[in-house]
């Protein structure tokens, strides 16, 4: 899953990052309203979390004007979290109403954050399950899990990922730049064959006829 991380404050977005990466998540982050407006309308996220009291533009500006077409830019439809010391119950509703999708308030716990990201992410994929099951195939976002035939199957980090973006879109082929901006953000260095070599760890673990390649475009694991 790709993320995008608008806060300002550097102890508070270290510690996110930190802590997503090391679930496998790609989490881009940026620091101020203007950059993270220009963002969401030029490149796609999963997920954007979302600061207000940022500096250039305020979180809620950024927030009406992603969600706003205009006939110039697009209309950003990502799942936003909100971000923010604004607690009162009136600042909640506005940025619901501006077009938050959920809204945690500072302090926070990082599960709970996990919890609702995983959770804005299902809705997003229409999927009301916590799971994802496909034949003996079961993946489980919150235990971090698979199994195949009840046998658990350990994947790294970046495998893991892969295989739930692919997952997620059943009988549709995801390009090779979507899988690989799932896998590793802006500022990370990427190997040409990188993508394939985590494709080709994967049908060893998991079996070789679940991931089809479609040549020149990407991806695809069929529907039965």
């Amino acid at each position: 899953m790709r993320i995008l991380l608008v806060e300002d404050d550097a102890l508070i977005g270290s510690g996110i990052v930190t802590y997503l990466k090391h679930y496998g998540y790609a989490v881009d982050w940026l620091k101020d309203g203007s950059a993270a407006l220009r963002a969401l309308q030029m490149d796609e996220f999963d997920v954007v979390i979302l600061d207000l009291g940022l500096p250039k533009k305020d979180g809620l500006e950024v927030l009406r004007e992603a969600r706003k077409s205009n006939g110039k830019d697009k209309k950003v439809t990502t799942p936003v979290l909100v971000l923010t010391a604004r607690d009162t119950v009136d600042d909640r509703i506005t940025g619901l109403d501006s077009g938050a999708d959920d809204y945690l308030t500072k302090p926070f716990d990082l599960e709970e954050l996990h919890a609702r990201i995983r959770a804005l992410q299902r809705r997003f994929v229409n999927r009301a399950e916590p799971t994802i099951k496909f034949g003996e195939l079961e993946l489980n976002p919150a235990a971090h899990t698979i199994t195949v035939g009840g046998n658990l199957v350990n994947l790294p980090r970046r495998e893991f990922a892969l295989l739930q973006k692919l997952l997620e879109n059943i009988g549709q082929v995801v390009s090779r730049e979507v899988l690989s901006q799932t896998l590793y953000g802006w500022e990370e260095d990427v190997d040409s064959n990188t993508l394939e070599v985590h494709i080709h760890n994967l049908r060893k673990k998991i079996g070789l006829n679940l991931i089809r390649t479609v040549r020149g475009v990407g991806y695809i694991v069929d529907k039965f």
